[in-house]
């Protein structure tokens, strides 16, 4: 199941508009001049909605080529927040799901739509280590010129790759795009580092343009909601005296205080309520990140492997107080 990370970054870039940044800035720019971005559409069956739930995994958009050929542009968006050695093999998988599904809609046609596969990393294990081409994947015999040999022989494959880690921040404020993405990225790019906190207010600008924006108030409503999920203590107080600068006083604390406020209450409906051990554990982080309390991913690991029920209940308890992570998962909290 997709986190936040993915789930932020894909209601984001779900939008035409804000996934052509995203494309122009990844795609060599041989296509990106070729391709006719007003003709930019999202293919249905993939929603995130602002409350970050997903009823897809997929970001599929389609697009003309700018000649006017009857061709179709198949781009294929997959967000990744951590480094995925087998990549390769699942861009793979969907793109021939993708062109399986075009061969029954189209029986008449003899060739395949083009289908650009594009990763977006934005994990805090440093860049991006994973194979590219599915080919490396194999365990080849011999060395030199026999290895080579033997690669020629097995499936051939090979996705882009965005990887926002290696972008310093001026990078990413400098690429072309509206608002909302630019900030985005940079959210996405340090939102789990501790430069985080430092960083929030060099943003205030992007803030103010996303919130002057038509749908501004509902975008801040997003980006807050991943601030609040995935930030520190530190970076939420920060977080308030940014939204502080570019709204009224009694907008920017009814935004902070009523984010926080339905993260523990939705925390704890669902861990009373749902009474499974996943519910009961993600309840247990989504009301420590509400909190304030960084949850780091060794400890969220933790909690959400966890699969002894009585354990759940007694870290459950402490969340409602604990200050830190140490408060909840230590045999010796009281």
């Amino acid at each position: 199941m997709p986190g936040p990370h993915d789930l932020f970054a894909r209601f984001t870039f779900g939008h035409p508009e804000r996934a052509a940044a995203a494309l122009r800035a990844a795609l060599p720019p041989h296509v990106v001049s070729e391709v006719d971005w007003s003709s930019l559409r999202r293919e249905p069956g993939s929603v995130v909605d602002p409350e970050l739930r997903e009823t897809e995994s997929d970001l599929l958009f389609t697009a003309r080529l700018s000649e006017g050929r009857p061709l179709l542009l198949y781009v294929l968006l997959e967000h990744q927040s951590s480094v995925d050695r087998w990549m390769a093999l699942r861009m793979l998988r969907y793109v021939v799901r993708q062109v399986e599904h075009w061969r029954e809609k189209h029986p008449e046609q003899t060739s395949l739509p083009v289908i650009i596969p594009l990763v977006m990393y934005h994990g805090p294990d440093g860049a991006w280590s994973a194979p590219r081409r599915v080919e490396e994947l194999f365990d080849l015999p011999g060395e030199g010129v026999q290895r080579e040999r033997w690669r020629a022989l097995v499936p051939r494959f090979e996705y882009l790759l965005d990887d926002l880690t290696a972008e310093r921040a001026e990078a990413l404020m400098a690429r072309p795009g509206p608002p909302l993405a630019r900030l985005a990225w940079l959210v996405l790019r340090y939102g789990r580092t501790d430069e985080l906190a430092h960083r929030l207010p060099d943003w205030t600008d992007l803030f103010a343009q996303v919130h002057a924006t038509p749908d501004g108030n509902e975008h801040l409503v997003v980006v807050i909601r991943y601030l609040i999920w995935v930030g520190n203590k530190a970076s939420r107080q920060v977080t308030g005296e940014v939204l502080h600068s570019v709204m009224d006083t009694q907008q920017a604390e009814e935004l902070m205080r009523s984010y926080g406020e339905q993260l523990v209450e939705r925390g704890v409906r669902r861990g009373l309520k749902q009474g499974r051990l996943q519910g009961r554990a993600e309840a247990i982080v989504d009301i420590l990140a509400a909190r304030g309390v960084g949850v780091g991913d060794e400890a969220r690991q933790r909690i959400l492997t966890c699969t002894d029920a009585a354990t759940l209940d007694r870290w459950f308890a402490r969340a409602l107080n604990a200050n830190t992570p140490s408060d909840v998962l230590d045999d010796q909290a009281s």
